[in-house]
């Protein structure tokens, strides 16, 4: 099956098309739920979140002035309706990224050793369980840094989409992409114990 242009596609589902609409749900459903997983952690708050999310966008179809994609408008509109769901049942609080940021002496210097990278899997942990462990550690983040890290670095979005999905300037999501690496980089090093300078 052919994909339909998205500016008909629009204009039918603005005319109330039951085939457009399943035509963007197959299209777009499968990286609303990985975005949606990624900021709530569980399936099933995730499907809940996606759902709310069709309905919120197929009721705003008047509202979308194609400024971007269809795509960028779904995930921005997924983004916040996960937000508000895991905001409004917050099972762990987010950790301070402020103590994982690299920290600087008065002379400019940094307080301790640059790590470099290298395979956890190598140290004595499997991939698998090191990617959990990832996952969670990106979790733990505060939702603005989350948000951006899960956009960019997990559904591969470029800076510019991120901007707009998550309604901020470029700089913005380049100052906390910038921050969250940063602060994930210093919960690895610590997590593994400073396996990254092996």
């Amino acid at each position: 099956m052919q994909p339909i242009d998205e500016v008909v596609l629009i204009e039918r589902l603005r005319a109330g098309d039951d085939a457009a609409y399943e035509a963007v749900v197959r299209q777009h459903v499968g990286a609303m739920l990985a975005v949606a997983r990624r900021i709530l952690g569980q399936d099933a708050d995730a499907e809940d979140a996606v759902q709310e999310a069709f309905v919120q966008s197929f009721r705003k179809i008047d509202s979308f002035r194609g400024q971007s994609r269809l795509k960028t408008w779904l995930h921005r509109i997924t983004v916040n309706v996960a937000l508000m769901m895991l905001r409004s049942n917050r099972a762990c609080p987010a950790v301070s990224i402020e103590e994982y940021l690299p920290q600087w002496l008065d002379d400019g210097h940094r307080a301790s050793a640059n790590l470099g990278w290298c395979d956890p899997g190598l140290v004595s942990v499997e991939k698998e369980e090191t990617r959990a462990i990832v996952r969670e550690m990106i979790d733990s983040l505060p939702d603005d840094y989350r948000e951006v890290v899960v956009l960019r670095d997990v559904q591969q979005l470029d800076t510019k989409e991120t901007a707009i999905v998550l309604g901020v300037g470029v700089a913005v999501v380049k100052t906390r992409l910038h921050r969250a690496r940063a602060a994930l980089r210093g919960l690895i090093s610590t997590r593994f114990g400073g396996f990254a300078g092996c």
